[in-house]
């Protein structure tokens, strides 16, 4: 079978090549190109290019005077902070693989993270969300220097002087102790060239785990990018006019690396950053500094919807918004853009694949409730669900799985995982997704569902996506989640659980009764919970596995 040829496979009709770069390559371009352009403002403080590269080599210079070698673990917890920016590039030039961790983490997560990924260094802020875990760790584990920044020297003076009215509640005192450095007193002098080829290992990045505990997917230079080129490559816009990308998706996120910090470098552009989402600051933000896109998650948009300041914004600047992460409602999408006046368009990645994969077209034809068409030099096309050696049957739906030069390289010291991960088509090694898809004769790839979130309701599978879509037509329902709960008779039911619309009014049983009538027999639910909230992910997402595991032990305790 020639796959190039494949009725199911869709290649991108403008696959153009992209030399891979390292990524301290890719950012001393563009900061010998534009020195002076502002890269990174930061609740109203600017940094340009040249002084966040300077510091990314101090940096490096101050790693290399700790021992710190070609292929050492460099940890970074932290928030999106302007030294996010020079820790992540100075420990590329010092020839070490960065491990992201989310600053949301437990000590335990931490922990288990670190070791796994034998992190000789840590970076954290003195935020005192953050410091007293990774001093734990520390102690904890093998761990050997933590190097802490202060975030009061990264603001502007006037919110510099709010920091310190807040006092201990934002900061904690960095302790005078072995193993424990500041920043300022590391990043300093000039580091020794060190020899990277855009094959070597450049970021250690943990999937969220739906499938067991988190897996450190292996990423090169080369994935991270050319994946960056990849989305640049994408944007129609006038290359002459301000690029200002709005910064509030979590930068140790795959999702924000290469959409807002590795794109936004390679095309010389602006990130407009805060710290973390909080809807007021946002809409602030997108107004006082121009912002010309916004990458978020649909629970950003909404929570922007809810805001009440979002009819008082100016959106004026903003070409486009990209979600990605979760399936973007449709009512989320039609509101966003009457309230913004830009498009509002969904895309698809993984971090197995440093982060994108596909995205609806952000001028002319677009197709919602797809993931879009795959970006240059990338190929997709469906499997048998159930045998993944061969293609799924011609119409039907099937396992996406992807081959491009974003595509890790294997799961770090996991084997057996990474063997599972990829299924061979004729010689070539495609990344499963684990999702269920249909392609359009356009190339549009719809999103069914995951395979592991499937109901077996009495030998029929529902999709709980499908089911989730019909509830959000609802005008009282905000949020929807469908899951399996075991059923003596049927093996699996599914159950809904919703938040309702701010002011809106509806009772369980109505909600249910409204559902089943417009569903398929095997698809009905057997109740609808309503909830205040419902369980979310680090980035914001709605996590339908965590809401299972508290369904199945509140099961399990009574």
């Amino acid at each position: 079978m020639d796959v190039s040829k494949a009725p199911y496979q869709h290649a991108a009709p403008w696959d153009t090549p992209f030399e891979p770069v390292t990524l301290p390559d890719l950012f001393a371009r563009t900061a010998e190109r534009r020195p002076a352009a502002p890269l990174v403002d930061f609740l109203g403080r600017v940094y340009s290019y040249q002084a966040l590269h300077q510091e990314a080599r101090r940096f490096a210079a101050g790693l290399q005077e700790l021992g710190i070698a070609r292929g050492d673990r460099v940890g970074l917890f932290l928030p999106n902070v302007p030294i996010y920016v020079s820790a992540y590039y100075g420990a590329m030039m010092a020839g070490a693989v960065v491990v992201n961790f989310s600053p949301l983490y437990t000590v335990e997560e931490l922990n288990q993270q670190v070791e796994d990924s034998g992190a000789r260094l840590l970076v954290t802020i003195d935020a005192a969300s953050l410091l007293p875990s990774a001093l734990e760790v520390l102690d904890r584990s093998s761990l050997e220097t933590l190097v802490v920044g202060r975030l009061g020297a990264m603001l502007a003076p006037l919110k510099r002087f709010a920091l310190k009215l807040l006092g201990r509640k934002s900061i904690s005192a960095i302790p005078s102790r072995s193993g424990v450095r500041e920043w300022d007193a590391v990043a300093r002098g000039e580091p020794t060239a060190v020899r990277v080829s855009p094959a070597d290992l450049a970021l250690l990045q943990y999937t969220g785990g739906t499938t067991g505990r988190p897996k450190g997917a292996m990423l090169t230079h080369a994935n991270l990018s050319v994946n960056a080129m990849q989305v640049d490559a994408i944007d129609p816009f006038d290359r002459g006019e301000p690029d200002v990308i709005m910064g509030a998706l979590p930068l140790f996120h795959v999702f924000a690396n290469t959409c807002v910090l590795n794109r936004t470098v390679a095309k010389g552009g602006c990130i407009a950053m805060v710290p973390r989402f909080e809807a007021k600051q946002v809409l602030r933000t997108i107004q006082r500094t121009r912002a010309t896109a916004f990458p978020g998650v649909p629970t950003m948009f909404q929570a922007l919807l809810d805001h009440p300041e979002i009819g008082r914004t100016d959106f004026s600047s903003l070409k486009v918004a990209i979600s990605g992460g979760a399936p973007l409602p449709a009512p989320v999408r039609e509101k966003f853009e009457a309230a913004s006046g830009a498009r509002l368009v969904e895309g698809y990645g993984l971090t197995e694949s440093a982060g994108v994969v596909s995205t609806n077209p952000y001028e002319g034809l677009r197709k919602p409730g797809t993931i879009g068409q795959v970006i240059p030099q990338t190929r997709v096309m469906l499997l048998d669900k159930e045998d993944p050696t061969k293609p799924a049957p011609e119409g039907e739906p099937g396992e996406l799985v992807i081959s491009g030069p974003q595509i890790m390289q294997g799961y770090w010291n996991r084997p057996d995982a990474a063997k599972n991960a990829f299924a061979d088509v004729d010689g070539t090694r495609w990344l499963r997704t684990g999702d269920v898809a249909e392609i359009d004769e356009d190339g549009f790839i719809a999103i069914v569902d995951r395979i592991k979130d499937m109901i077996a309701v009495g030998g029929f599978k529902v999709f709980p996506s499908q089911v989730e879509a019909v509830l959000l037509e609802h005008p009282a329902v905000k949020e929807a989640l469908v899951i399996g709960v075991p059923d003596t008779y049927r093996g699996e039911t599914p159950r809904a659980y919703v938040t309702l619309a701010d002011d809106a009014e509806a009772t369980a049983a109505e909600l249910q009764d409204w559902l089943n009538v417009r569903v398929g027999k095997h698809e009905r639910v057997s109740g609808v919970v309503i909830r205040e909230e419902l369980p979310k992910t680090m980035i914001g997402k709605l996590d339908r596995k965590t809401l299972r595991a508290e369904v199945l032990q509140d099961a399990a305790t009574q």
